[in-house]
């Protein structure tokens, strides 16, 4: 019975002992080993790449970023005037020339003023030997006085013309638009003026007898 019971443990520890030395019991052991090791590298190569941002993505916010910069542009350098202010600007100025031109034709001046007596002369000198009455009060008076109502004709219709053109031009100030509106009316005034003078529709040439 001894014998029996030592052949079968020396049977078992041999069998232990075959298992534990055998190389293909290693070899299954470190491939268990190397699968687990392989797993998370396997992981890593199987996640997606990340895709690089579209640029048309970015389209709105760098259209806001340029808008910025161009604010900022506009903050450094106030004194830089739009075009629209020269315009502005060269209406006010049209709409005053054209107020001064028709008070300026209503009054007189000394251009016209320069001209009536030289038209004078002229009939002085026409009529210094041997003119009639008549002829007199048309070279010396007439000529004159209608030299006078034609210069101040030529700026009451200058004026207007001005005038007229800054009210047909659009976006000026209201004070601009009186203004223009002020030089229309005087310019017009002083055109009638003039025709009725130059014409003799308000006074009549004196005759000679008179």
């Amino acid at each position: 019975m001894r014998r029996m019971d030592t052949k079968t443990t020396t049977e078992k520890t041999g069998e232990t002992g075959d298992n534990a030395e055998s190389p293909e019991g290693a070899g299954s052991a470190g491939a268990d080993i190397a699968a687990k090791t392989t797993e998370p590298v396997e992981a890593a190569e199987a996640a997606p790449a990340v895709e690089p941002l579209d640029a048309d993505a970015l389209g709105p916010a760098d259209e806001v970023d340029k808008d910025d910069d161009e604010d900022d542009d506009e903050a450094l350098f106030p004194d830089e005037a739009p075009a629209s202010a020269s315009a502005g600007i060269g209406g006010a100025a049209a709409a005053v020339v054209s107020a001064a031109l028709g008070v300026v034709a209503l009054t007189g001046t000394w251009t016209g003023k320069v001209v009536a007596e030289r038209e004078t002369l002229i009939g002085q000198i026409k009529t210094s030997g041997s003119g009639t009455p008549a002829q007199q009060i048309s070279e010396i008076y007439a000529d004159a006085w209608h030299s006078v109502a034609l210069v101040n004709g030529v700026l009451s219709l200058v004026a207007l013309l001005v005038a007229v053109l800054v009210l047909a031009l659009p976006g000026r100030p209201s004070w601009v638009r009186a203004v223009a509106v002020a030089g229309a009316v005087l310019g017009g005034l002083g055109l009638l003026l003039s025709v009725g003078t130059y014409f003799d529709l308000f006074l009549n040439l004196p005759t000679a007898g008179s």
